[in-house]
């Protein structure tokens, strides 16, 4: 796995069924290891559903059930709910990986934050799909 998933691709694959945020988590929980979240991440996830009015409390649990059970959870510093910047970067150098998959505009305007690339999931799923090239000659 070379990227961990921001909270607002959970939240829109859990939504809207068929969308490239909900492909994209098909494909990140369809490979050989668990992709890596923080705390940070499922709080917020959390509570963005719970905000839906089409998730009533019991979906809700269901479904962060669901997520918790395909994870792996990686140890952070605390963040602030505000801190979304900087809890996905820690995130992703405590999970190893340099970049981060996310559809929120803020996030993707900023591009190289310490070394971690912000990804949106349409990119990312074309170059899943894209073969690399050819060798050299």
């Amino acid at each position: 796995m070379d990227v961990v998933l921001a909270p607002d691709i959970y939240v829109n694959a859990s939504i809207a069924l068929g969308s490239p945020p909900e492909r994209a988590v098909r494909r990140a929980f369809g490979g050989p290891a668990k992709p890596k979240t923080s705390t940070w991440v499922m709080e917020r996830v959390e509570s963005m559903l719970h905000a839906l009015p089409e998730f009533k409390d019991d979906a809700v649990a269901v479904q962060m059930t669901t997520i918790r059970g395909l994870v792996d959870v990686v140890e952070t510093n605390d963040f602030f709910i505000e801190d979304w910047s900087e809890a996905l970067v820690a995130l992703a150098k405590a999970a190893g990986v340099s970049r981060v998959l996310t559809d929120h505009p803020d996030l993707l305007a900023d591009k190289g934050v310490q070394a971690v690339e912000f990804v949106s999931s349409d990119d990312w799923l074309g170059e899943q799909v894209t073969p690399p090239p050819p060798p050299p000659v």
